[in-house]
């Protein structure tokens, strides 16, 4: 393994490190300071509140249990074998270390009450937690990653057909 790829698989480590740690803290100070149910008015539309969810992100397919914990496993092992197919590739670590943490962040609630506990409430939003904000803005980093590098391979491709006359 070369230097570079240590790097990058170490980086996304401690990115997924960082996120769970930071989700996990958050969830805990919640659950000892508010009871369920109860909201606290932050700023504006942001409130904090403190609620369980047993479906995925905001609350979509509630109650799926196993087969819940089952496709966080599957989509974990999915985005490993894409970011070992090329670690090195600049931001993957980024964005693999946001999805990895949040991902594991939410699975560890599900393994250990079933539920996931959300405390963040922006206007009417459903209520979410820092594992969901990190795998959206993981998947949103994924999806800039790979249209940039779709967009460089097209101009590549073009530069090297037009340089070929």
């Amino acid at each position: 393994m070369s230097n570079a790829t240590a790097r990058a698989w170490a980086l996304a480590g401690v990115v997924c490190g960082l996120v769970f740690a930071a989700d996990q803290a958050a969830k805990a100070a919640i659950e000892a300071h508010l009871v369920i149910g109860q909201d606290v008015e932050v700023l504006g539309p942001l409130e904090l509140t403190f609620s369980h969810n047993r479906g995925v992100a905001f609350g979509l397919a509630g109650g799926a249990g196993v087969k819940l914990v089952a496709t966080t496993a599957l989509a974990l092992g999915v985005i490993g074998f894409l970011f070992s197919r090329n670690p090195q590739r600049p931001g993957m670590w980024l964005a693999v270390g946001l999805v990895a943490g949040g991902a594991l962040g939410n699975l560890a609630d599900r393994i250990r009450a079933d539920a996931v506990t959300d405390f963040i409430v922006v206007g009417s939003w459903p209520a979410f937690n820092l594992a969901d904000v990190s795998i959206t803005l993981g998947v949103l980093l994924l999806v800039y990653l790979y249209f940039r590098d779709a967009e460089q391979e097209e101009v590549e491709e073009a530069q090297s057909e037009g340089g070929s006359d």
